[in-house]
This record gives C-alpha cells, structure tokens and sequence, in this order.
C-alpha cells in the first residue's frame, strides 16, 4: 500500500512539475536574442510559441567594451520592459530569488564565468547563451562548478537544431566520414576569433560529426576567409569555413546531405525550457568543450602559421 502511495505521489509530482509554468530569468540584455526568445515564451500569438515557462525578470548587465553591447542594451531593455513587463532586478543575486531558472545571454563570454557561478550557487537550471564563455579554460570552469554543486547548465548555438543537421545527426546518411560547414564569423577582438559568431557554424559541424576530433589546422580560402580543418578519431574529417549565410554537405555511408540551416530559434527554446523541467540537457558537457576546445586550437593554429595542433586537454565532467 505504501509503494503504491509513494508511486502515486511520484507521478503527480512528475506531472506537476511538467504543467508548471516556469518563472524564467535573464542576465545580459545586449543580444537580440533576449527579445526574440521573450517573444516565442510570453507572445502566445508568436510563430512557434513555447508554453511552459515566462520570463518575468532580468538583470541588464553590459560591456563598456564591446560596441555591440553598449549601442544596443538600452533598446532592447526598453523593449522587455515596456512590452512584456519583465521587471529589472539591480543584481544576479536578487533576481535568482524570484525565478525558477535562467538564461544567461549576456552577449560577451568574459563575464560568464563569474555571472554563472551566481546562478549555480542559487541552484538555478542554467542556459548559457553563446559564446558560453570568455575562453576556453573559463568554458571547463563553469561545467566543474556546475557538476561539483549538481546544478544542471547547458550551451549551445541555435544551429544545432537546424533540420537538416538533425536529420544527419540521427543517422539519414548512416556514420559520417566528410563534414563541411559555413557560417558568418565576424570578429570581436576581446574574444578567441570562432568564438563570437563563427561558434554557429562550428556548431553545425559539431552536430553532424560529434566528439571526437582530435587535430585542427587553420588556413585561409583562396578569398581570404577562414578555414579550419579538424581531424576526428578513425581519419574522418571536419572543416569549417567562413562564408555568407548557413549551409554544409555531409557525406556518409549512405551518401551525401545538405547540413547547416538555420530554422529559427523556436526548436531550441522548446529544448531549453524541456531542459529547465528535467534537468536533461539536449547536448553533453563533452561534446560542448569539444567544441570550445576545436575554436581554441583553430587559434593556436594561426599562431603557429597553420601548422596542426592537438585540441586542448579536456577533463572529464562528472
């Protein structure tokens, strides 16, 4: 009688848990994502509307530095606050109090560290926006604090969902031997130079290939563009390469596949809030550092005027 009790009271739980509607936060509001993903969370009339959770709060943060943040921050500041009534909280501690989880979105990665460890000292469910942080040392620091203090925290570009990549990933071309991905990559001088924006393409690369990769060289197309070369584990190859727009080919045992689209923000913010509810994150801690760790050694690769490089150490987040 009692297992049967605590059974019942465990789906009711469980089920509990997946109708509520979740008090969301956010930190940094110089990207346009704070608005985009307000939008698709509190507009129910919004293209691709996720129910499940709000944002109701948010501290504004900013970089003094980075022209991207201080041209754009009151505007879209503005805009939360006067079309969706997201109320400003004067520090990261003060808002962890009044939600259920957090998206960290400030749009430089330096801070990340330091603005995630107050989210995961708070026990808050943690999404951080790209890039997830300042460097690639700082990237393993967030996992290990967040592992250490049990506090499930996720990252990921918006590129990962892109359907294309999807289809690939769960097996339409059987096991991937050849990648190639694009993506725009401009530069922020205060930032490892994948890091700003080409993370997207890289992210579809990482998508389609998974972990695995072991060596990267850096070179140049012949216009002058960014090309990064890795080498996964069983001679399989990666390359991701500064381009307009989004796209790739894959090639597998069942032949080849257009890779790389961007199909909008609704599928990943679908998966975060399903993140917040479970605490299963849609994308590993390991295969996420690999993809810092491939941007690092891109970097260290120009340094040594594009020899080949190992990626970097990755330690293993329990």
């Amino acid at each position: 009688m009692q297992r049967r009790l605590l059974f019942v009271l465990c789906l009711f739980l469980s089920a509990y848990t997946h109708a509520k509607e979740l008090k969301l936060g956010l930190i940094g509001l110089d990207t346009s994502h704070v608005v985009a993903f307000t939008k698709i969370l509190n507009d129910e009339t919004a293209k691709g509307h996720v129910s499940g959770g709000k944002v109701i709060a948010a501290f504004k943060g900013g970089s003094d530095d980075i022209k991207a943040s201080y041209e754009r921050i009151d505007r879209f500041t503005k805009t939360l606050v006067e079309d969706y009534g997201v109320k400003l909280y004067p520090t990261i501690q003060e808002l962890c109090q009044h939600v259920d989880a957090i998206l960290l979105e400030s749009v430089d990665g330096r801070p990340h560290l330091e603005q995630a460890r107050e989210v995961i000292l708070a026990g808050k469910p943690l999404y951080i926006d790209k890039p997830l942080a300042g460097t690639f040392e700082d990237a393993v620091k967030i996992y290990q604090l967040a592992a250490k203090h049990r506090v499930p925290v996720f990252s990921s570009s918006s590129l990962r969902w892109g359907r294309n990549s999807q289809a690939v990933r769960n097996g339409s071309i059987g096991k991937v031997t050849y990648c190639e991905t694009h993506s725009p990559c401009s530069i922020e001088p205060t930032h490892p130079d994948l890091f700003w924006y080409g993370i997207h393409g890289v992210e579809s690369l990482f998508t389609v290939m998974g972990t695995g990769c072991q060596s990267v060289q850096r070179s140049q197309t012949p216009d002058g563009r960014i090309e990064v070369r890795g080498t996964w584990s069983g001679g399989r190859i990666g390359i991701f390469r500064e381009g307009k727009g989004y796209g790739g080919k894959a090639r597998g045992a069942k032949g080849e596949a257009p890779v790389g689209s961007y199909d909008g923000y609704a599928p990943m913010v679908a998966d975060i809030v399903k993140f917040f509810k479970t605490g299963n994150p849609p994308v590993s801690a390991r295969e996420t550092l690999e993809i810092y760790a491939f941007m690092s050694a891109a970097d260290e690769s120009k340094r040594r005027d594009g020899k080949s490089v190992p990626l970097p150490k990755i330690p293993k987040i329990n």
